[in-house]
């Protein structure tokens, strides 16, 4: 309920900038624990997200830069933590063929334990 919150004080600040306006916001919060949200605006901001409270969350935005780019992000967050992905995100550079071989040679002759 508190990133309902968030995204919609986002929201306004948004558009006090842009003097857009709300086309449709929802929300539902459900006895188990589960809920779900969305909103859009007229200048091109859309949000949507559903989850179960404090376990799991996924959603998508989408609004336009201001050089007019479509910026989309999907997210997922849940045990292994916040999982954003979009094409506007930077990724890192790849792995160099000698370090990927010695990381495959390190995960297949593990180090023995001491023993006593």
């Amino acid at each position: 309920m508190f990133k309902f919150f968030v995204f919609a004080a986002i929201v306004a600040c948004s558009m006090a900038q842009h003097d857009a306006e709300i086309r449709s916001i929802s929300s539902d919060i459900h006895e188990d624990g589960s809920y779900s949200y969305q909103f859009d605006t007229t200048n091109g901001i859309a949000h949507q997200e559903s989850g179960v409270g404090g376990q799991y969350a996924s959603g998508q935005s989408a609004y336009y830069s201001p050089e007019g780019e479509l910026i989309q992000l999907t997210y997922l967050a849940d045990a292994n933590g916040y999982q954003p992905q979009g094409s506007h995100l930077p990724t890192p550079p790849p792995i160099p063929a000698q370090i990927a071989r010695a990381l495959e040679y390190i995960r297949l002759h593990p180090i023995p334990e001491y023993q006593q």
